[in-house]
């Protein structure tokens, strides 16, 4: 799973530097051949898609570099972590729902999964991490509060062997 990330991630980047590289400035270029820079609204959409792709690559190489350093080893088996599928059921409204914890960035699940993509670092990653089967975590949201039962439990371990 981390391995298909970086995959995905890494052909993301390659793609925005060939934008950066080759395609925007010969759009830039062209732009200019039509004369007044100030009006001209094919030079300014040139450029803000230049930097639009600048900054997104540069966020997805912090994504690489911190998703260099995650070891597979080292994402519990028994606990919800990195690339966790953990199923919830809400103690009030007695609804189920499942979730995939990422870094942030999603990865396409099968067309007919239910899951949601969640990242770690929101409200509901923090909550579930490092949470079992059968305990129940409390999350504050603007909506208000949630009680959550953690009812199944899928580690990054046990995808992967789905898999093979």
């Amino acid at each position: 799973m981390i391995d298909e990330l970086k995959q995905r991630l890494q052909a993301e980047v390659e793609r925005l530097n060939h934008e950066i590289n080759f395609v925007l400035p010969k759009e830039i270029e062209k732009a200019r051949a039509h004369g007044d820079l100030r009006e001209n609204s094919e030079y300014k959409a040139a450029l803000e898609r230049q930097q639009f792709a600048q900054a997104r690559a540069s966020h997805l190489r912090l994504r690489l570099s911190k998703l260099s350093s995650v070891k597979e080893d080292d994402i519990p088996r028994d606990r919800v972590g990195f690339g966790s599928r953990v199923t919830v059921q809400d103690l009030d409204t007695k609804k189920r729902e499942t979730y995939a914890l990422t870094l942030g960035e999603f990865i396409e699940g099968d067309d007919d999964t239910a899951e949601l993509p969640v990242s770690m670092a929101s409200p509901l990653g923090k909550a579930l991490l490092g949470g079992k089967v059968g305990q129940t975590v409390a999350i504050t949201l603007p909506l208000g509060k949630r009680r959550l039962k953690i009812v199944e439990l899928e580690t990054v371990h046990d995808l992967a062997e789905k898999k093979v």
